[in-house]
């Protein structure tokens, strides 16, 4: 069996990973530029200065989107670049940068999906506080009715914000991620409440400001995906219980972020296990949170699998010795893919797209002048099959973003690791399409139907 008719195939990339010109056409400082100016930060002192040059090459590799078959990319947009201050005055070359490559993108038959933050937050709001100043919900919000009133004519698929676990517990928890601060947890969950504000605003302002007649909206928050060991009922049950809970003092979990987007209301959970550390909610926060969605993006990685102990918690089930990993270590998991789909509807009861699935591989050119990642094509056969398993199974899927279109700078990793379907030469930027985007372009030629 094939994916929908209307499915929708493409590959993602973020702001910051790819478009380099850091400092050019009056881009404002993000977090991560004073981040990777930080000695020692970032692996072999990499920077996002250049990356993959997209900034000037954009056209080029639109052009080369189309000729891989790819029906939609997943891009994000730099805050600062388009605000440089975060608030106040609009650079216009930053809008007319993103103007220019929405149109190349629908001049290769590519849709575009924007997000609208994808971690480089402006350097000028966080030494006001960043996330955990509350007026930071009330700049998102104006920031996005900037660019949906500039793009929403050509753009109808729209992301708020990817991976708050990341850059919140990273970013503000761990300190190994931009702007590398290291908060107590009481903290993170105010900046956190004020993030999902913003993303309410946001959706507000894309609602109310879209010239497109019917804007779809979604966010991308990390799948944390726990899979049953076996299909015994008692595995099952206990897996979607484990995904949906929360059992330490992390961010490390779906619904300190889901359900007061959907739901409307903090999990009864998070208030046990952070006593006395949740934030204060005012009147009206729920409602400007819980915006009606289109749709429940997840990227989605890898899973860990659990059985049902005597009591009916959750069991971490032990890898087997000399296990199958990517460069990233984790743990090769395509089944993942399909309870994680599955869980994540019967909770949210939104459509899914899987807005993030890839691995970081070791690539390199061969003495033929091709890239050969037969790992990268076997993981995404292996997952895809599970996703696509989910869709028989009666979960709505709506469409699946490969990471990456292109190997970019992987953040605190640097230039490291490579997830990317095309080879990217850093030194002379040349792009080489690995043996996996042309298998990708024959997935998506035939909907799926050669896996």
């Amino acid at each position: 069996m094939a994916f929908p008719k209307d499915f929708i195939w493409g590959a993602a990339a973020a702001s910051y990973q790819i478009e380099g010109a850091a400092f050019e056409d009056g881009k404002g400082l993000s977090v991560w530029d004073m981040m990777c100016r930080q000695p020692g930060r970032i692996w072999e002192g990499d920077t996002g200065n250049v990356a993959c040059d997209h900034y000037h090459r954009y056209e080029d590799d639109a052009r080369m989107m189309g000729e891989l078959g790819l029906r939609a990319y997943r891009l994000s947009l730099s805050w600062p670049r388009i605000l440089p201050e975060g608030v106040g005055k609009v650079n216009p070359l930053g809008l007319d940068f993103y103007d220019r490559l929405v149109d190349a993108l629908l001049a290769n038959g590519v849709q575009p999906w924007v997000t609208l933050f994808h971690w480089d937050f402006p350097y000028d709001l966080y030494t006001r506080g960043g996330w955990l100043n509350r007026d930071s919900a009330e700049w998102f919000g104006d920031y996005a009715r900037i660019v949906v009133e500039r793009l929403s004519d050509r753009v109808q698929h729209w992301m708020t914000q990817n991976e708050p676990q990341c850059y919140l517990g990273l970013g503000l928890r761990d300190g190994v991620h931009a702007p590398g601060d290291k908060l107590g947890m009481q903290e993170v969950l105010l900046a956190n409440h004020h993030s999902l504000l913003a993303h309410g605003l946001a959706v507000q302002a894309i609602r109310g400001g879209s010239i497109h007649p019917d804007p779809r909206i979604g966010a991308a928050p990390v799948g944390v995906i726990f899979t049953p060991a076996t299909d015994s009922q008692a595995d099952v049950d206990a897996a979607r219980r484990r995904t949906f809970a929360i059992t330490s003092q992390d961010v490390w979990n779906n619904t300190l972020f889901a359900d007061p987007m959907i739901l409307g209301a903090y999990p009864d959970d998070a208030h046990e296990v952070f006593e006395g550390m949740m934030p204060q909610v005012q009147n009206g926060d729920m409602a400007t949170i819980c915006q009606p969605l289109d749709f429940y993006g997840a990227n989605i990685y890898h899973g860990r699998p659990v059985t049902a102990a005597a009591d009916g918690s959750a069991e971490p089930v032990p890898y087997p010795t000399g296990p199958a990993l990517t460069m990233m270590n984790w743990h090769l998991t395509p089944e993942a893919l399909y309870w994680g789909p599955r869980f994540l509807h019967e909770r949210y009861k939104l459509p899914i797209v899987v807005t993030e699935n890839g691995l970081a591989n070791t690539d390199w050119v061969a003495l033929d002048g091709k890239v050969h990642d037969p790992q990268r094509i076997d993981f995404y056969q292996r997952y895809l099959r599970e996703y696509r398993r989910a869709g028989e199974d009666g979960t709505p899927l709506l469409g699946y973003f490969a990471w990456s279109i292109m190997d970019n700078f992987e953040w605190g990793f640097g230039y490291s690791k490579r997830f990317g379907l095309v080879y990217v030469d850093y030194e002379t930027q040349q792009r080489i399409p690995k043996d996996s985007a042309w298998w990708y372009k024959q997935v998506i030629a035939t909907n799926g139907e050669c896996l």
